[in-house]
């Protein structure tokens, strides 16, 4: 609450939101309507008779003065100026990318200085982590905002085909999702398995003390089943955000052509999802760190432990790159309005004055739609790896000293809770049969089932992030230029 109030009085002075588009962005203005009767070297009548069979209504009459025919090849030079706070206030879907952009700012802050409070002061009672409720509040915003900017591709009537690739990507991303999740561990090393057998452990345990006795253990296929489920649903929500990202670095690489250095950032910035894929790739990254010993070498090269810290600390510092680069992609999102008049000038015909100001003005419009598609994916990963490091009994430490863990190598917790419970009708009994109850259904979710599923979504979220930009790249590259 505390910090939701700081956030509330800070955002009006200083949001970081407004900064990123306010930094140093360039829009391009749409040509003024006498700027287009000049270029087209029309004058502007006035109607001389005003007779009842001449009349016509004011609202016509300044219809027809604003929108009028003028040649496609028209020479058209449009003017650029900053981006200024006053400027971005009415754009589309700006208070929700603010309030993600600023809160995530927040929660990031409060996860670091409760890991920070943790490693000089360990957990060691059992005591809930705050700061995983705000990393679940902005996932649950996140899924609400992509499930907004998704929603727009189904309005209208004119947006079939956009509805028709969102159920077509969910579907092939659910059918994907299968066939990866029937790959041997030993290939791809989620870790599900084992979190499938330690929650039919845990769960039987949980009837037991209830006392119930229950033989049926849960489903794999139904385990799988679900996940795989979730899995379309992140395929059809990051499909358009994965296309808009391919088409700003095609046009990012094109504006960088003579920079060499920027060129190379760029690439990296796009083949940089597809490197934390390879770190699930037993034979490619565990294998190579952790059972390899190279000649020279009295042990390899960085324990198992070191190793998960490894991904973790990848798929952050990725995010972080693609975060500092988000001005420059959303530069070569804003440069579109000069690309529209440039491919106008090449067509024959006539067009509307109003079409004309519509296409350059249209875009800056959408910029804050075109930030929360390029921003939503990268936070989503951030803050699921946030919960596989906390969830999963992680240290962020280990290359300083020993993690520090209050999980035992099975994967269940070092201490049990066992609270005295008298059979009396006092609020105190019934407060310690609750405290034992809820200690019981947290011990069903274990840090096992916990690095499973949640190596595997924080895996997920990274494939389609990279499958659906690489895509959008194919397309662009040698289906749109042609």
């Amino acid at each position: 609450m505390i910090v939701a109030s700081f956030l509330q009085k800070l955002s009006p002075h200083f949001s970081l939101g407004r900064w990123l588009l306010c930094c140093r962005l360039v829009r391009y203005l749409h040509p003024t309507t006498e700027e287009l009767r000049q270029l087209a070297g029309i004058t502007n009548h006035v109607g001389k008779g005003k007779n009842k069979g001449n009349r016509r209504s004011n609202g016509q009459q300044k219809k027809d003065d604003q929108s009028f025919k003028v040649p496609r090849s028209l020479d058209i030079q449009l003017e650029s100026t900053k981006v200024q706070p006053l400027d971005v206030v009415n754009l589309h879907f700006y208070p929700e990318y603010q309030w993600l952009v600023d809160f995530s700012v927040c929660c990031v802050a409060v996860y670091a200085m409760t890991e920070v409070y943790l490693y000089f002061m360990p957990n060691g009672d059992g005591e809930f982590n705050l700061s995983l409720m705000w990393c679940l509040i902005a996932i649950a915003l996140l899924l609400k905002v992509l499930f907004s900017v998704t929603a727009l591709y189904f309005m209208g009537n004119e947006s079939s085909g956009e509805r028709s690739m969102c159920v077509t990507c969910g579907l092939f991303f659910f059918v994907l999702a299968m066939v990866v999740l029937i790959v041997d561990e030993d290939i791809l090393e989620f870790g599900l398995d084992k979190a499938y057998l330690s929650l039919n452990e845990s769960v039987a345990g949980f009837l037991e003390t209830q006392g119930v006795n229950s033989k049926k253990s849960a489903s794999l296929i139904g385990f799988k089943l679900i996940l795989a489920i979730w899995c379309g649903f992140v395929g059809a929500f990051f499909t358009f955000p994965g296309l808009r990202f391919a088409k700003m670095h095609y046009d990012s690489l094109k504006y960088a052509r003579e920079s060499a250095v920027w060129k190379l950032i760029f690439n990296v910035s796009f083949i940089s999802p597809f490197l934390l894929l390879l770190l699930w790739v037993k034979p490619i990254a565990r294998d190579y760190f952790t059972v390899r010993t190279f000649p020279g070498m009295k042990s390899t090269l960085m324990t198992p432990d070191a190793f998960e810290t490894l991904r973790l600390v990848a798929i952050v510092v990725v995010a972080l790159f693609r975060f500092i680069l988000m001005p420059s992609y959303l530069q070569s999102y804003l440069n579109m309005a000069n690309e529209r008049i440039a491919e106008l000038k090449k067509e024959a015909g006539q067009i509307l004055s109003t079409e004309i100001q519509k296409k350059v003005a249209r875009v800056f419009y959408y910029l804050c739609v075109v930030a929360l598609q390029y921003v939503a994916p990268l936070l989503m990963c951030f803050f699921f790896t946030f919960l596989l490091k906390t969830l999963g009994g992680y240290s962020w430490s280990v290359y300083l000293s020993e993690a520090k863990t209050n999980f035992t190598e099975d994967g269940s917790q070092s201490s049990t809770t066992t609270l005295p419970v008298k059979e009396d009708d006092s609020i105190l009994a019934a407060s310690r049969h609750f405290s034992l109850a809820f200690a019981n259904i947290r011990k069903v979710f274990t840090p096992i089932l916990y690095r499973g599923v949640l190596n595997f979504m924080t895996w997920w979220l990274c494939s389609v992030w990279f499958v659906t930009s690489t895509i959008g790249m194919v397309y662009h590259s040698y289906f749109a230029s042609h």
